[in-house]
């Protein structure tokens, strides 16, 4: 390939430019190669900086080591249903990164995307590059969001989001209110409590899948049923908007009711912040935890179907004890919660993720909100594609189970727009 920093004493105009190194960007970027095509992968940081320091020491991945895998590359390992931690998972990406020899430029922080005469130019802390095509893969799931009422809490409340939280050590001693039960937040009140931690937890409307059923880890049986391949309008037909992702333990499976027998504490949702420290929550639990067992039940009913119907000699369900313990409904609901009466000195807020774009200064690139405006990853302009967004295409993206189809997908849309562009 050739330099995309000067030719004949000007800018060298690139085929493309990829912003991150995360497995998307990465993804796209190996298609691009096979392509022929010269690009650049502008990474921030180093490969996979999100997930090297967006993510606590003990994370695990959520999908099986045989589902966990790059473009090209195929798992032949020990332990097919096995999953990775934060670190093998880096080491994965730096690994294909290396082997398919990849032009990245790390360390390199993307200021400024622009447009001009057909090109696309981007301002980087190391200069300037330009390129017919961009590709985003920098991730929509990276920022993250706090309630307003976190600006009310007392000042001497620790304050943590779930990107930067990275274990129970260190957090000041003192029980633990985590907002938010999705997948981050029963994960990390879990961790807490198996710590010894006094453990809060202001639960929410979010769905649950077991780890394993039917004699296979869920994530094979969801993916071979087809249930990952359901539109995104679809699921919003189906839930009236965009849910979060169901609550899935990385190792065993996870409800509100298995923490609870853990001693956590199950609070509603957040609703407010009093003047004098005091928190409200709405009473709610019990239709959170019905909330969770009919998502896990409907996942299972789903997987049951499709092993009739494909004539699949499964074994039978086993117990899970996760789903199968008792939840235990107070005889008074916690509907308040005085932060120094009961011991909390730290919040770890697992109140969800947006991408930062701010570098995105194309008119009608972003929407209202500074997210994405694209069409199964198709941008709004001419030449510009997002990668890895979270439900772009299917409940599949977002995962890196989509790469595969996703990354040749809008590889191929490139390469066809650079031959329309030339007739």
């Amino acid at each position: 390939m050739r330099s995309p920093r000067q030719l004949n004493g000007s800018v060298d105009v690139l085929d493309a430019v990829v912003v991150g190194a995360g497995w998307a960007g990465l993804g796209v970027s190996y298609w691009l190669a096979r392509k022929g095509l010269t690009h650049r992968v502008l990474e921030r940081g180093r490969i996979g900086e999100t997930w090297r320091t967006q993510r606590w020491d003990a994370f695990h991945m959520n999908t099986p080591n045989v589902q966990t895998i790059m473009p090209g590359d195929r798992y032949d390992g020990p332990d097919p249903q096995g999953v990775l931690t934060r670190d093998q998972f880096v080491a994965l990406l730096e690994d294909f990164a290396g082997r398919n020899a990849l032009p990245i430029e790390m360390d390199t922080v993307v200021s400024e995307l622009m447009h001009e005469n057909g090109v696309y130019r981007l301002t980087t802390s190391r200069g300037m590059l330009k390129a017919r095509n961009v590709v985003v893969a920098s991730g929509n799931l990276n920022c993250a969001v706090r309630p307003s009422a976190s600006d009310a809490l007392p000042a001497d409340i620790y304050q943590v989001d779930a990107s930067s939280y990275r274990s129970a050590a260190d957090l000041p001693a003192g029980a633990v209110l985590v907002v938010g039960s999705g997948q981050s937040g029963a994960q990390i009140a879990e961790e807490l409590a198996e710590a010894g931690r006094a453990v809060f937890l202001a639960t929410s409307r979010v769905g649950r899948l077991p780890r394993r059923y039917r004699g296979r880890d869920v994530m094979l049986w969801l993916e071979e049923s087809g249930f990952l391949d359901v539109r995104r309008e679809e699921v919003i037909r189906l839930a009236g908007r965009i849910p979060p992702r169901g609550v899935l333990g990385s190792e065993h499976t996870i409800s509100l009711q298995s923490l609870a027998a853990q001693g956590i504490v199950l609070l509603g949702r957040l609703t407010s912040v009093a003047d004098n420290g005091s928190l409200s929550f709405a009473d709610e639990v019990g239709p959170n935890v019905r909330f969770g067992d009919e998502a896990s039940s409907n996942a299972k009913r789903h997987i049951d179907d499709y092993i009739d119907r494909a004539g699949i000699d499964a074994p039978a369900a086993e117990p899970d004890p996760a789903e199968t313990v008792v939840w235990r409904k107070p005889d008074t609901a916690i509907l308040s919660l005085d932060l120094a009466r009961s011991g909390v000195t730290s919040v770890v807020w697992c109140t969800g993720f947006k991408g930062d774009f701010g570098y995105v200064g194309l008119p009608g690139a972003l929407n209202a909100a500074g997210q994405p405006v694209h069409t199964d990853g198709v941008g709004a302009l001419p030449g510009l594609y997002f990668a890895g967004l979270d439900f772009a295409s299917t409940r599949k993206s977002g995962i890196i189970l989509a790469i595969a189809e996703e990354a040749p997908r809008l590889v191929e849309h490139i390469v066809r727009d650079s031959r329309s562009s030339m007739t």
